[in-house]
């Protein structure tokens, strides 16, 4: 089941940008962030996947909701101009940010690649 993070949540599960300037991931397993809004229809098609995602993952990759009119510090944080906007967070190593509505076997492509795969190397 996906997660829904406010800002305190964020800070001690991601990222605490309050405290540090240069990234440093807080989590004890990589993590993908979507940012949306209730509003958004691509949100909403992109919703059901990530729930699938979360269930198959499970114990593998932690699946994150931010809701940018509830948290918009975060959204202004990282920058997010269009929803929905996804970040991969791997356990080590820079976060990435993907924009749109990607399809399942894009995003288990790029959790496979990105966050399992560098999660196995270390």
């Amino acid at each position: 089941m996906t997660t829904h993070l406010t800002k305190q949540l964020f800070l001690e599960k991601v990222f605490n940008y309050e405290k540090n300037q240069d990234w440093k991931f807080e989590g004890d397993k990589p993590c993908l962030i979507d940012f949306y809004a209730d509003w958004c229809g691509p949100c909403k098609m992109v919703a059901p996947v990530l729930e699938e995602l979360s269930e198959e993952y499970k114990g593998q990759v932690d699946i994150y909701k931010i809701d940018t009119e509830a948290e918009q510090e975060l959204a202004a944080a990282f920058g997010i101009r269009s929803i929905p906007s996804l970040l991969f967070v791997p356990k080590n190593g820079q976060p990435r940010m993907a924009q749109g509505a990607l399809p399942k076997p894009a995003l288990v492509d790029i959790i496979d690649k990105l966050l399992i795969k560098e999660e196995e190397m270390n």
